[in-house]
């Protein structure tokens, strides 16, 4: 199972705040920057220290503030506006276009839909690849069904409007899907520092359906019996990197894996952010108590 295990640690690899000061909204903690971005947010005024921490009082000059630094090359701009909040499910305090989300290590929450499709002789997924002009993984492996929840939107929203836009699903079918796992990690990743949150959803979709990649995210489909998905994902890193988590819940919750065995137990506990004996997984829990505390603290 440390072929599994690997890739949940590997999405939960943040130590925080290491060397990381906290990002606060008008002395609501909101994210952790590193110390080029910190110092240069000092440079620009609004932004004060607070203790250990770097706060902007006017919230909604954020977004301005984001563009410009995307402008000095600090980060990518995506063209696609978030709404930042303290906690998952918490009020809006500020939106931001999501290419800085990473930098300014902002929590940030997506849809992933596993879709399913029962034969006779057993459960197919439908694997997505990724184009090659995909800003993130391109041409890796991916769900039917994946993005950002952007501004404004629920994830149901979300999943209703991307499931049309990437595999040409009618409303009414992306509709069925079933609400089963709500993931949460932090990961340190060459873009910054990702706090992400996924809903995950399964839809069991007709025989004869086959998706159409609409908008040209994904290069194609095909449809992968559950156990070649389970060895591609055991062999190493076809799939993009959070896909291996909405993954391997799925093998649980399908039975690929024994979710009653040593092996699923452990696996279950690594995916809800639980302590394991002798191990350490790092992640949003560690983050969030750091958050709560105030300043960031070591």
């Amino acid at each position: 199972m440390d072929r599994l295990l690997r890739h949940i640690k590997a999405c939960r690899n943040a130590r925080l705040p290491g060397a990381r000061r906290a990002f606060r909204l008008s002395g609501v903690a909101v994210g952790w920057v590193a110390p080029a971005l910190a110092a240069r947010l000092l440079d620009l005024p609004g932004f004060r220290a607070d203790g250990d921490a770097i706060d902007l009082a006017a919230p909604a000059r954020l977004a301005e503030i984001a563009a410009a630094l995307a402008a000095e090359g600090l980060f990518a701009w995506r063209g696609e506006a978030f709404d930042v909040r303290a906690e998952a499910g918490g009020a809006v305090l500020a939106r931001i276009d999501r290419g800085a989300l990473p930098a300014f290590g902002l929590r940030a929450e997506g849809v992933h839909v596993n879709g399913l499709v029962r034969r006779g002789d057993g459960w197919f997924l439908w694997v997505a690849q990724r184009a090659l002009d995909r800003p993130l993984d391109p041409g890796k492996l991916d769900h039917l069904v994946a993005g950002g929840i952007p501004a404004g939107f629920t994830p149901w929203q979300t999943l209703i409007k991307e499931a049309a836009e990437e595999a040409a699903i009618p409303a009414a079918l992306a509709a069925q899907a079933c609400p089963v796992a709500v993931l949460d990690y932090a990961m340190e990743r060459p873009e910054g520092l990702r706090r992400d949150r996924l809903h995950c959803f399964d839809l069991t979709l007709p025989a004869d359906f086959v998706p159409r990649a609409a908008d040209g995210e994904a290069a194609g489909f095909a449809l992968w019996p559950l156990a070649e998905v389970l060895a591609a994902v055991m062999a190493g890193d076809a799939f993009k990197f959070n896909v291996n988590l909405v993954l391997i819940d799925l093998f649980l919750r399908h039975a690929v894996i024994d979710p009653q065995s040593p092996d699923g137990h452990r696996l279950r506990a690594a995916l809800t952010g639980e302590a394991l004996a002798g191990e350490a997984l790092a992640g949003e829990a560690l983050a969030g108590e750091a958050l709560a505390g105030g300043d960031a603290a070591g």
